[in-house]
């Protein structure tokens, strides 16, 4: 196999995360083919025996380009949910984009988030996009917008506020698409948090262990240990056994733009359970449990 053929194989296989993340950013199936179609220029004419991280240079790539075609685009309200047109492929190949395709990729994003998420500004857009839908970190957030990682997050936070507000159904069709890693979720990450949730409230010890990663930590702070969480715990059997059979009722939530839980008290969140997901098999590797929540950011899946 030729190094083009290579490369060509290789985007391929991110091409449709590529595709989802560019269709968030851009609200429209024919502009974010455009921006996929711009990567694959540049990825052709890049020395790519130099980047580490294909598939985040990539995401960088397509999150620029999103960006730069959202900040120059005049308002055009009827282009904002468009999901009818279709582009070039990758790779200057002549094939139109598959009306079923299209109609899952928009499914999954939904016309309510699309239009709450045209009310903020690119650079919110791009932060929110980016971390809470595909987990990006925020430094590498950081270098797209040109600004501090602080500042991303504050650009993130907002935006989730935003949409949180905004609509009920944007903010179901917000949590959770993709993972840390860019694969495809089989669930919601508010379908995890229940599914956790209802296997410890009946005591199901295998269920509760299938979720697990058997080498999971979970670890609190000091505000947390002070309330009586273990401080650290390791072992999927220790775990299980401090969650199973407890008649507790928090609430599924975004922690952080992860999967989470979250102990509502006198109306107010009280203690927060995070979760990060594993990329191989989706079990939980950690949990981290808050109680100082100054600087967490809480989105409720209601």
């Amino acid at each position: 196999m030729s190094d083009h053929d290579w490369l060509a194989e290789r985007f391929e296989s991110d091409r449709p995360r590529l595709r989802a993340l560019s269709y968030r950013m851009l609200g429209s199936v024919a502009e974010a083919e455009d921006a996929v179609q711009e990567a694959w220029i540049r990825l052709s004419r890049s020395r790519t025996d130099e980047v580490e991280n294909l598939s985040g240079w990539l995401t960088t790539i397509v999150a620029r380009v999103s960006l730069n075609m959202l900040q120059s685009r005049k308002s055009r309200p009827e282009d904002l949910v468009d999901t009818t047109e279709a582009a070039e492929p990758q790779g200057g190949e002549s094939a139109a984009t598959d009306p079923e395709e299209e109609a899952v990729l928009a499914d999954s994003v939904g016309v309510a988030l699309l239009v709450v998420l045209d009310t903020l500004t690119p650079a919110e857009r791009l932060a929110f996009v980016l971390h809470d839908m595909f987990a990006v970190p925020f430094d590498q957030i950081a270098a797209i917008v040109d600004r501090s990682p602080a500042a991303a997050r504050q650009l993130a936070s907002r935006a989730r506020r935003r949409v949180q507000q905004g609509a009920p159904l944007a903010r179901t069709r917000a949590i959770g698409v993709y993972d840390e890693n860019g694969l495809a979720l089989k669930k919601g990450r508010s379908d995890l948090a229940n599914a956790f949730l209802a296997a410890s409230r009946r005591g199901n010890f295998e269920a509760l262990l299938e979720m697990l990663d058997p080498d999971i930590v979970l670890r609190s702070d000091a505000t947390a240990a002070q309330l009586g969480m273990d401080a650290e715990l390791r072992g999927a059997d220790a775990v299980t056994r401090l969650f199973a059979g407890h008649a507790w009722a928090p609430l599924p939530a975004v922690v952080d733009g992860a999967a989470g839980l979250v102990w509502v008290k006198d109306d107010k969140p009280f203690l927060s359970f995070r979760f990060t997901v594993g990329k191989d098999d989706g079990r939980i590797t950690s949990i981290s449990v808050q109680a100082d929540l100054s600087d967490v950011d809480i989105v409720l899946a209601l």
